[in-house]
């Protein structure tokens, strides 16, 4: 049976003797499949930084992205049982490997140990002749970098730790210790979450801002934050993922849209307030942040991009804009 060191001090030699499993593996058609090794595991809760696996299941679960389908085929599994062992990770099902969830929880903590571990399973599957075509580099972490995560500030930790209470309570788990367990793994996924709804902001709009275009160079990347319309503490659960309740933006557009200084209707054109507009009239300054240019009639979305949700702002423009 694993222990909680065989996932946080995986060494490049335990990972090979995996990966040598993994590639004599056949595919199971039917039945009881066999246990994920802590490899497949941690590669897993890699995929989490990427990709949310509660938007994928049922009639939509072959639009899963990679790495998803990139794991399957790699495991002998199906993109389904991936996606399954991903949702065990954030701790809000009761299955998985006895050390899966708190391994996860202590490694989304920790992320340069998170990094260590993440380069010793890249470099136990090239030393065995599993090629970046086979295993992408999904985090570009390979050869060096470091892993920050995205949206974080928005977070309201009172409010959420207040929420995860509240659903340990109606769990009823048993004893103060494993509920700390539980909430430490929920807490620590929900920060996973907000990044990855960042990193999907971000790349739904370009990854420049919605308001004036500002794209800064790969070393500038948070210049431009991805936030939300409806903000995070007002929204429900399911709001709060929903990329489609997100903008990029440059620092002084996304503070203005915050504040509600700036609006967007329905029609996606952008609407400032009395007093900013008045600013802009009088103000050299104002003028050069808020004037037009540089902000835009409309927000500037790339093509095929998917527009924000109405509903969340008509919200912003009834609770937010400061007529």
């Amino acid at each position: 049976m694993a222990s909680l060191a065989d996932y946080l001090e995986l060494s490049v030699d335990h990972a090979r003797d995996q990966y040598r499993a993994l590639l004599s593996r056949r595919p199971v058609s039917a039945g009881r499949q066999v246990d994920f090794m802590p490899a497949e595991t941690l590669l897993c809760l890699a995929a989490s930084f990427v990709v949310n696996p509660r938007q994928f299941g049922g009639a939509n679960l072959h639009r899963a992205p990679d790495p998803v389908p990139s794991l399957a085929l790699l495991f002998s599994r199906s993109p389904g049982s991936v996606l399954e062992k991903m949702r065990n990770l954030n701790g809000s099902r009761p299955h998985g490997a006895k050390w899966d969830a708190l391994a996860g929880a202590i490694l989304r903590d920790d992320l340069a140990l998170f990094t260590r571990v993440y380069r010793v399973l890249m470099q136990a599957a090239r030393l065995e002749g599993i090629s970046r075509g086979r295993l992408p580099d999904f985090l570009s972490l390979e050869d060096s970098g470091e892993l920050v995560l995205l949206g974080q500030d928005e977070l309201d930790l009172s409010v959420l730790e207040a929420e995860l209470r509240d659903q340990l309570g109606r769990r009823a788990l048993g004893s103060p210790e494993l509920e700390r367990e539980t909430e430490r793994v929920m807490l620590a996924a929900a920060r996973v979450g907000q990044h990855v709804f960042a990193r999907d902001v971000l790349a739904n709009c370009g990854n420049h801002c919605v308001f004036c275009g500002f794209n800064p160079p790969a070393s500038g990347k948070r210049l431009l934050l991805a936030g939300h319309i409806k903000p995070w503490r007002d929204s429900a659960p399911g709001e709060r993922l929903d990329s489609r309740n997100g903008l990029a933006a440059c620092a002084a557009h996304d503070v203005a849209f915050d504040t509600g200084l700036l609006t967007v209707n329905g029609g996606l054109r952008i609407h400032l307030a009395r007093p900013l507009a008045a600013a802009v009239e009088n103000d050299v300054l104002t003028r050069q942040f808020y004037g037009r240019p540089p902000l835009r009639e409309t927000l500037l979305l790339p093509p095929g991009a998917v527009v924000p949700a109405r509903k969340y702002l008509d919200w912003h423009r009834k609770n937010k804009f400061d007529r």
